[in-house]
Protein backbone atom coordinates (compact mmCIF):
# COMPACT_ATOMS: atom_id res chain seq x y z
CA UNK A 1 0.00 0.00 0.00
CA UNK A 2 1.24 3.12 -0.87
CA UNK A 3 1.16 6.23 1.60
CA UNK A 4 0.59 9.68 1.46
CA UNK A 5 1.96 12.69 -0.08
CA UNK A 6 1.71 15.31 2.50
CA UNK A 7 3.53 18.82 1.77
CA UNK A 8 4.66 20.93 4.27
CA UNK A 9 4.94 24.78 4.11
CA UNK A 10 6.08 27.31 6.13
CA UNK A 11 6.58 31.21 5.73
CA UNK A 12 8.12 33.68 8.37
CA UNK A 13 5.06 35.69 9.17
CA UNK A 14 1.10 35.75 8.84
CA UNK A 15 1.13 38.52 6.24
CA UNK A 16 3.12 36.23 3.47
CA UNK A 17 1.72 34.02 1.14
CA UNK A 18 2.17 30.31 0.73
CA UNK A 19 0.48 29.97 -2.65
CA UNK A 20 4.33 29.60 -4.76
CA UNK A 21 5.47 26.64 -2.39
CA UNK A 22 4.54 23.12 -3.83
CA UNK A 23 2.29 24.96 -6.57
CA UNK A 24 1.14 22.35 -8.93
CA UNK A 25 2.11 19.03 -6.51
CA UNK A 26 -0.81 17.13 -5.78
CA UNK A 27 -0.76 16.16 -1.80
CA UNK A 28 -3.30 14.66 0.36
CA UNK A 29 -2.51 16.68 3.18
CA UNK A 30 -0.53 19.98 3.57
CA UNK A 31 1.09 21.65 7.08
CA UNK A 32 1.45 25.00 6.68
CA UNK A 33 3.31 26.90 9.32
CA UNK A 34 3.39 30.99 9.32
CA UNK A 35 6.04 31.28 11.99
CA UNK A 36 9.62 31.86 11.74
CA UNK A 37 11.56 29.03 11.28
CA UNK A 38 14.89 29.60 13.60
CA UNK A 39 14.63 26.31 15.50
CA UNK A 40 12.19 22.85 15.11
CA UNK A 41 9.16 24.50 17.59
CA UNK A 42 6.62 24.88 15.03
CA UNK A 43 3.22 23.89 15.89
CA UNK A 44 2.28 22.44 12.20
CA UNK A 45 6.11 21.12 12.00
CA UNK A 46 5.64 19.44 15.29
CA UNK A 47 2.14 18.12 14.02
CA UNK A 48 3.49 16.76 10.86
CA UNK A 49 6.01 14.82 13.11
CA UNK A 50 3.48 13.49 15.00
CA UNK A 51 1.40 12.60 11.86
CA UNK A 52 3.02 11.05 8.98
CA UNK A 53 3.96 7.45 8.69
CA UNK A 54 5.88 4.80 7.70
CA UNK A 55 5.62 4.97 3.34
CA UNK A 56 4.55 8.47 3.32
CA UNK A 57 6.29 10.96 1.07
CA UNK A 58 6.77 14.43 2.32
CA UNK A 59 7.11 17.49 -0.19
CA UNK A 60 9.07 20.64 0.69
CA UNK A 61 9.56 23.78 -1.24
CA UNK A 62 13.25 23.87 -0.49
CA UNK A 63 15.82 22.87 2.66
CA UNK A 64 15.04 26.29 4.16
CA UNK A 65 11.71 26.04 4.93
CA UNK A 66 12.23 22.55 6.84
CA UNK A 67 14.94 23.97 8.88
CA UNK A 68 17.05 27.22 9.31
CA UNK A 69 20.78 25.43 10.17
CA UNK A 70 22.09 22.35 9.42
CA UNK A 71 21.97 20.74 12.58
CA UNK A 72 18.07 21.01 12.83
CA UNK A 73 17.77 19.70 8.73
CA UNK A 74 20.08 16.61 9.40
CA UNK A 75 17.99 15.58 12.33
CA UNK A 76 14.39 15.74 10.68
CA UNK A 77 15.91 14.01 7.66
CA UNK A 78 17.43 11.54 9.71
CA UNK A 79 14.45 10.62 11.41
CA UNK A 80 12.04 11.09 8.87
CA UNK A 81 14.17 8.11 6.62
CA UNK A 82 14.60 6.29 9.48
CA UNK A 83 11.38 5.68 9.48
CA UNK A 84 10.95 4.72 5.77
CA UNK A 85 9.22 8.00 4.89
CA UNK A 86 11.13 9.73 1.40
CA UNK A 87 11.58 13.80 1.87
CA UNK A 88 11.50 15.71 -1.75
CA UNK A 89 13.32 18.89 -1.75
CA UNK A 90 11.44 20.71 -4.76
CA UNK A 91 13.76 23.96 -5.29
CA UNK A 92 17.20 21.75 -4.85
CA UNK A 93 15.35 18.50 -6.77
CA UNK A 94 16.91 16.13 -4.08
CA UNK A 95 15.10 12.99 -2.95
CA UNK A 96 15.40 11.56 0.45
CA UNK A 97 14.70 8.46 1.61
CA UNK A 98 15.50 5.28 4.02
CA UNK A 99 19.58 3.46 3.02
CA UNK A 100 20.72 6.51 1.69
CA UNK A 101 23.87 6.66 0.14
CA UNK A 102 27.01 8.13 1.84
CA UNK A 103 26.71 10.57 -1.72
CA UNK A 104 23.19 11.59 -0.39
CA UNK A 105 24.25 12.13 3.17
CA UNK A 106 27.01 14.93 1.86
CA UNK A 107 24.69 16.20 -0.71
CA UNK A 108 22.14 17.01 2.16
CA UNK A 109 25.07 18.25 4.08
CA UNK A 110 26.67 20.62 1.32
CA UNK A 111 23.21 21.62 -0.15
CA UNK A 112 22.02 22.48 3.89
CA UNK A 113 25.54 24.43 4.38
CA UNK A 114 25.31 26.61 1.52
CA UNK A 115 21.32 27.03 2.33
CA UNK A 116 22.51 28.10 6.16
CA UNK A 117 25.36 30.16 4.60
CA UNK A 118 23.27 32.66 2.24
CA UNK A 119 20.51 33.09 5.20
CA UNK A 120 23.41 34.20 7.37
CA UNK A 121 24.94 36.48 4.64
CA UNK A 122 21.40 37.79 3.84
CA UNK A 123 21.23 39.30 7.65
CA UNK A 124 24.70 40.28 7.85
CA UNK A 125 24.14 42.56 4.60
CA UNK A 126 20.49 43.66 6.17
CA UNK A 127 22.27 44.60 9.34
CA UNK A 128 24.73 46.85 7.70
CA UNK A 129 22.02 48.22 5.50
CA UNK A 130 20.42 49.28 8.31
CA UNK A 131 23.37 50.57 10.05
CA UNK A 132 23.74 53.22 7.13
CA UNK A 133 20.41 53.92 7.03
CA UNK A 134 20.17 54.92 11.05
CA UNK A 135 23.99 56.75 10.10
CA UNK A 136 21.79 58.77 7.59
CA UNK A 137 18.54 59.55 9.52
CA UNK A 138 16.70 57.14 7.32
CA UNK A 139 15.83 54.44 9.49
CA UNK A 140 13.82 55.06 12.02
CA UNK A 141 12.36 51.07 12.61
CA UNK A 142 9.40 49.55 12.37
CA UNK A 143 6.15 50.92 12.41
CA UNK A 144 4.43 50.59 15.78
CA UNK A 145 1.60 47.93 16.25
CA UNK A 146 -0.50 50.57 18.33
CA UNK A 147 -1.64 53.84 18.95
CA UNK A 148 -0.75 55.77 22.48
CA UNK A 149 -4.08 55.15 23.48
CA UNK A 150 -4.05 50.97 22.60
CA UNK A 151 -1.02 50.74 24.45
CA UNK A 152 -1.77 52.47 27.35
CA UNK A 153 -5.15 50.82 27.64
CA UNK A 154 -2.98 47.58 27.13
CA UNK A 155 -0.59 48.53 29.73
CA UNK A 156 -3.71 48.89 32.48
CA UNK A 157 -5.57 45.62 31.36
CA UNK A 158 -2.36 43.92 32.22
CA UNK A 159 -1.74 45.65 35.27
CA UNK A 160 -5.38 44.53 36.09
CA UNK A 161 -4.67 41.10 35.89
CA UNK A 162 -5.90 40.37 32.39
CA UNK A 163 -4.28 37.39 31.03
CA UNK A 164 -1.24 38.14 28.29
CA UNK A 165 -2.37 35.68 25.49
CA UNK A 166 -6.05 37.12 25.44
CA UNK A 167 -4.42 40.60 25.65
CA UNK A 168 -2.05 39.48 22.69
CA UNK A 169 -4.82 38.22 20.44
CA UNK A 170 -7.05 40.92 21.35
CA UNK A 171 -4.47 43.42 20.17
CA UNK A 172 -3.53 41.58 16.98
CA UNK A 173 0.17 41.38 18.29
CA UNK A 174 2.49 38.61 19.10
CA UNK A 175 3.24 38.26 23.10
CA UNK A 176 6.68 39.35 22.50
CA UNK A 177 5.39 42.58 20.92
CA UNK A 178 2.76 42.93 24.07
CA UNK A 179 6.12 42.58 26.66
CA UNK A 180 7.81 45.18 24.46
CA UNK A 181 4.81 47.79 25.03
CA UNK A 182 4.91 46.61 28.59
CA UNK A 183 8.67 47.63 28.87
CA UNK A 184 8.24 50.99 27.16
CA UNK A 185 6.85 54.28 27.70
CA UNK A 186 5.42 54.87 24.78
Amino acid sequence: MAGQRIGYIRVSSLEQNTERQLEGITLDKIFTDKISGKDTNRPQLQSLLNYIREGDELYVHSMDRLARNLDDLRKIVKTLTEKSISIKFEKENLLFSKGETPMATLMLSVMGAFAEFERSLLQERQREGIEIAKKKGLFKGRKRCLSEKSANELRKRVANGEKKSVLAMEFKISRETLYKYIRSKY
